[in-house]
């Protein structure tokens, strides 16, 4: 890997809140796992009102959480993306021929034995990047508009890839391999249901937001006074989504400490390969640190809320399937979390960037 390029300038520092964003997170699975062993009923209650197969409360907090880094989204660019086939077809690569190949082989690796979660963690594997990836690739100073784009575009796919993936790899393959097969039916139509509301609503509001904003202000007083005061809501927007979530299965991981490690293992491997492997990609083919980062946590990151809400819908609420998918962003929110740190050190191994060129004038 290449020495630092001279004169390359230091990544910028993180806020107050964000640098702390472990310690929050932290709080914030203790406080679900502790309601969720304390307050008799609570995940009934939760999950009596669905939207999209979720749980209410956790399809607002996803909702919350995802419309500040939409609305931050410069959608005057995204033709700088989609002109960047290198970029484009590396993700759908890893995505949908890579990342689901890994997961399986890893779940039968470490979880031979116990089929229930091993299904569950393939489930999951399936499931590709959106919602949360977008909050961890902001941190890391990735491509705001090219993680955009990756998101979108791997939406799309998971509408079409989902159902036949998952015939392939919980039927067919194990079939063809001599292995336990253990199908999965879940219609097209469920799937573009769940993208269409935790990716769609937001972006719609965030795309009407900035040009609704601009129009009426212009584009200095957006990005300098408006998006600094929308800015923190998607952190409480993904912290009351992690008490939310493991406040619904918190009886089950403070109960079974030993299945969430024999979980906790093939997920821990799995998203460090995925964003190392995707990380020394984007180097290899050139691209710049921003659209590296993008690359790399769009590959590691994984939709759990659909693969929760599949292996909920499937197997049943109380299943193993249901618990692997709920261990999935135990493990997934702090191991991102820290990869944002080493990306912003490994920054110092891509070239600097060009100067970028002055931005056309508001309207």
């Amino acid at each position: 890997m290449a020495p630092p390029t001279p004169g390359a300038s230091a990544p910028p520092r993180l806020s107050a809140l964000d640098r702390l964003l472990p310690v929050w997170i932290g709080l914030a699975m203790a406080a679900g796992l502790g309601l969720g062993r304390l307050v008799p009923g609570l995940g009934g209650a939760l999950e009596a009102v669905q939207l999209g197969g979720v749980s209410l409360p956790i399809a607002l907090g996803l909702l919350l959480m995802m419309y500040p880094v939409l609305a931050k989204v410069r959608y005057d660019r995204l033709d700088t993306v989609t002109g960047d086939a290198r970029l484009l077809v590396s993700s759908l690569v890893l995505n949908w021929l890579v990342g689901p190949a890994v997961m399986f082989a890893l779940a039968w690796i470490f979880l031979a034995d116990l089929p229930e979660f091993r299904t569950g963690l393939i489930i999951v594997g399936l499931a590709r990047c959106i919602a949360m990836v977008i909050i961890w690739n902001d941190l890391a100073c990735g491509d705001r508009e090219a993680a955009a784009v990756l998101v979108a575009l791997n939406s799309v796919f998971q509408v079409l890839a989902f159902g036949v993936l998952g015939w392939f790899y919980l039927d067919l393959l194990p079939g063809w391999l001599g292995l336990e097969r253990s199908g999965i039916e879940v219609s097209g139509w469920e799937i573009a249901q769940s993208v269409l509301i935790f990716l769609g609503i937001p972006l719609a509001a965030g795309y009407l937001t900035r040009l609704l904003g601009e129009r009426a202000r212009g584009r200095s007083w957006y990005e300098e006074r408006f998006l600094p005061r929308i800015g923190p809501a998607a952190l409480y927007g993904l912290l009351f989504t992690i008490v939310i979530l493991f406040a619904l299965q918190g009886e089950a991981i403070t109960s079974r400490p030993l299945d969430v490690a024999r979980i906790a293992v093939p997920l821990l491997v799995y998203f460090a390969l995925m964003w190392g492997l995707s990380m020394l990609l984007g180097r290899a083919i050139r691209l710049s640190y921003q659209r590296s980062t993008t690359l790399a946590f769009t590959a590691a990151g994984n939709n759990f809320e659909l693969a929760i809400a599949v292996a909920i819908g499937v197997f049943g609420v109380t299943s193993g399937q249901a618990l692997a998918g709920v261990v999935g962003p135990l493990i997934e929110v702090p191991v991102l979390v820290g990869l944002v740190y080493v990306s912003l050190w490994a920054r110092r191994f891509f070239p600097a960037p060009a100067p970028a060129a002055a931005a056309p004038p508001a309207a």
